[in-house]
């Protein structure tokens, strides 16, 4: 999906909000393939802690990754709202498909980029070059995240090679297929809730 033209100095994008914790995150719905209901995730040895590991989507290996991790957050026991997000990024040229968990979805929604502030300067130790900048929604401040920016190029090549050698890595372990659930409107044309 692509943005919308205002006027010459205003956009609009649509984008896909979820939650980690009590923070509302979003990333576009051009980057978004579809979010599943939570399975149980194929664990791959030796990997780092955000890496969940692998499912089986349909007939194609998708790594998945743990968004609470990548960002510090503490973790938590997994509910009934916790979902997994299937999205592509842009890496080394190609688009890589992941799938990111989350606490849930909220909606869709599109936000012009009048009412999106720039990211918050916080010293210079800490690199925060993957929020895009922070949308205002229903008197909400809400993280907008520039996906391919969330993982460095050495974890971006390790989520490839575990989705491209998980059946290996993971031995005998089965890979856990995936059925797809329609919980938001991804074309942005009604906005919905997520049910659990």
């Amino acid at each position: 999906m692509t943005s919308t033209i205002n006027t010459k100095d205003t956009y609009t994008d649509t984008y896909l909000t979820f939650t980690l914790e009590e923070e509302i995150f979003a990333v576009e719905v051009a980057n978004v393939r579809e979010v599943l209901d939570y399975i149980t995730i194929t664990k791959v040895p030796r990997t780092p802690d955000f890496m969940r590991g692998v499912i089986n989507l349909r007939g194609a290996v998708v790594p998945v990754v743990d968004m609470r991790a990548r960002f510090g957050m503490p973790q938590t026991d997994d509910t009934v709202d916790t979902c997994i997000i299937v999205m592509e990024i842009s890496y080394d040229g190609e688009s890589t498909v992941i799938g990111a968990v989350a606490d849930s979805v909220n909606e869709v929604f599109d936000v012009s980029s009048e009412n999106i502030e720039p990211p918050p300067k916080i010293g210079t130790s800490l690199d925060l070059e993957f929020i895009k900048g922070m949308g205002k929604y229903n008197d909400q401040f809400i993280i907008i995240l520039d996906i391919n920016k969330v993982f460095s190029d050495l974890e971006l090549e390790i989520v490839k090679e575990v989705g491209e050698h998980a059946p290996l890595l993971a031995g005998e372990a089965p890979l856990y297929e995936a059925a797809s659930v329609n919980t938001v409107d991804l074309d942005g044309d009604a906005p919905a809730e997520a049910t659990p």
